[in-house]
């Protein structure tokens, strides 16, 4: 039996362009692998990709522990990942000669799919 879990992060603070540089780095690696890499980025949008990672592991291992299945951490991979645009936050800033420039703050949404490999 296949185990799937997926966890999902709404409404990121960070453009969906520097959160998609990052993601398409651990797209079909194993997860603890894409962990380790996220791990020493030097990219911020590492950190809260990592947090929606561990929180599809969790999910994965609660799944299987409700269902009574077993589930092998070290066998997970990341099935699916990816970022879409979210609602952007629109703000005005002050320009020349009385005019206003707009500004818009993007935000992203982060889904992680995680399942199990099945030759492991």
């Amino acid at each position: 039996m296949s185990t799937e879990a997926r966890a999902i992060q709404r409404t990121t603070r960070q453009s969906p362009y520097k959160m998609r540089l990052v993601i398409d780095q651990i797209r079909g690696k194993m997860v603890n692998e894409a962990l380790s890499m996220l791990k020493f980025s030097k990219k911020r949008a590492a950190t809260e990709i990592s947090k929606v990672l561990e929180s599809a592991v969790a999910n994965a291992e609660q799944h299987a522990r409700i269902h009574n299945e077993s589930v092998d951490v070290d066998a997970l991979f990341v099935k699916k990942a990816i970022v879409n645009e979210g609602p952007k936050l629109k703000r005005w800033m002050p320009a020349a000669m009385g005019r206003a420039t707009p500004i818009h703050k993007r935000t992203s949404h982060v889904e992680i799919v995680v399942a199990e490999k099945a030759g492991r």
